[in-house]
């Protein structure tokens, strides 16, 4: 819980200092890039979290890496920010806090899209188009194949799923016809 109030509370002056200056987006890419780098690399996390490390030699590492990924100076300031607040543990929860976040400014949802095989471009932005015009958002969707639906779609927003997948309409009708 304190970890999600910390997460929060650094994403969200993030996303303010974005707003301010129309950076929302090169923010998102620059934080996603660091993310990775530092969710693919074991011995760089154990850098931060060992004591026998100093400030000092973790600040160094810090400078390298945002040398070496041309982050902005705002962004580069924050990562500094997280190296002496020691709250560089805390990076990949604030990374996916500040994409919600950043959405939620910018009026964007990203609803997974799962259907049985892969669909084309013309059913895609169809149905794009009737996500937005249900949810007034931009919809950025993500999609995923599985063939275990056996037909139709389903459509994940956050917490909210909108099954249409002929697997689940099969197993009403199963349950239906048990109930008699």
């Amino acid at each position: 819980m304190i970890n999600n109030a910390l997460a929060k509370r650094y994403a969200k002056a993030l996303v303010q200092l974005g707003s301010e200056g129309g950076l929302i987006d090169l923010f998102r890419s620059e934080l996603s890039i660091i993310d990775r780098i530092f969710s693919s690399n074991s011995e760089l996390r154990a850098a931060f979290a060992d004591p026998s490390f100093t400030q000092e030699q973790k600040k160094a590492i810090m400078q390298e890496l945002i040398g070496k990924t041309a982050c902005s100076e705002l962004v580069g300031n924050f990562l500094m920010l997280l190296v002496d607040k020691n709250r560089v543990a805390f990076l990949g929860q604030i990374v996916q806090t500040y994409e919600k976040l950043a959405d939620e400014f910018s009026g964007v949802i990203r609803p997974v899209i799962t259907s049985a095989f892969p669909l084309d471009e013309s059913q895609v932005t169809a149905i794009q188009a009737a996500l937005e015009k249900k949810s007034g958002k931009k919809v950025i969707p993500q999609m995923i194949v599985d063939t275990s639906l056996l037909g139709g779609v389903v459509t994940q927003i956050g917490d909210i799923a909108y099954d249409n997948s002929v697997k689940t309409q099969l197993k009403q009708i199963k349950d239906i016809l048990q109930k008699g």
